[in-house]
């Protein structure tokens, strides 16, 4: 087995081990759908781990897709490309349209940069977490890096949308299984990812910056910050998916090289 392949067989185990400890796993053969039990980002489905029968098929998807109406949950499902190679076509042909993005591990010794003046690492009492959990919504409803018009007035919009989520995140952060950093200036926090060790791995997720502080390097900032957190944890396998080229050449500068392919399948607009 390559380096290549040992690394995404550790990242099969930590996809299936992550959504465990705050959702239930309901058994579709070929599929495992995770069903959040908790306040967040909703879960999604994916193939079971070891899986050794016949492959999915479009008739597992549906089946997969009834449940996830039933239960008004997102019809989504995730997995590797190089993993799980043929579940792209079984997707697409019930009508869910699949997004790309590079699935990038941190591979070499590149030095992370220094600390940012305006970043650090968030406490479970922390009276910015509010914040630093709503920029992602505000970040994501505006993709890609160009500077935008969304601000601290959309911010504070997604503050009281999502009010009830941060008792969730506060006892996630004080049991170590979420890290949470923000770039803070003024007391409006305008960027924030969070990193999910579990074990020896851990992924660097929901990397946002509000449109209006774009273009000022805070993404690449709170992710050298939760890097260097990781570390510090005794974490060896540190990942993420990036959101486009732009985005993948932006983690490069810290260490991230492209391994795979990472396939998010969704309703279509």
């Amino acid at each position: 087995m390559t380096t290549v392949e040992t690394s995404l067989a550790r990242l099969e185990h930590y996809y299936d081990s992550v959504p465990r400890a705050a959702a239930r796993a309901e058994d579709f053969g070929p599929l495992t759908l995770f069903v959040r039990e908790t306040t967040g980002w909703p879960y999604y489905a994916r193939p079971t781990l070891d899986w050794t029968g016949p492959a999915a098929t479009a008739e597992d998807v549906e089946r997969v897709r009834a449940r996830q109406r039933e239960l008004c949950v997102p019809e989504a499902f995730e997995w590797v490309a190089e993993v799980t190679p043929g579940l792209r076509e079984a997707v697409e042909a019930t009508g869910l349209r699949v997004h790309a993005h590079p699935l990038m591990i941190r591979t070499d010794a590149t030095p992370l940069p220094g600390p940012h003046p305006l970043v650090r690492v968030l406490d479970p009492e922390d009276p910015l977490l509010a914040g630093a959990l709503a920029v992602p919504h505000v970040a994501f409803a505006a993709p890609g890096t160009a500077v935008g018009e969304a601000g601290p007035a959309e911010l504070a919009a997604e503050i009281t949308a999502h009010a009830e989520e941060v008792p969730a995140a506060t006892d996630r952060i004080r049991a170590g299984r979420t890290v949470l950093a923000a770039a803070v200036e003024n007391g409006c926090v305008l960027c924030s990812g969070m990193h999910l060790p579990v074990g020896r791995v851990s992924e660097i997720a929901g990397v946002g910056t509000l449109p209006t502080a774009r273009r000022r390097g805070l993404a690449l900032a709170v992710t050298a910050a939760l890097v260097s957190d990781a570390r510090e944890r005794g974490v060896d396998t540190v990942f993420l998916s990036a959101g486009d080229e732009d985005v993948a050449r932006m983690y490069g500068r810290l260490g991230f090289r492209t391994v795979a392919t990472a396939l998010i399948a969704e309703l279509t607009e």
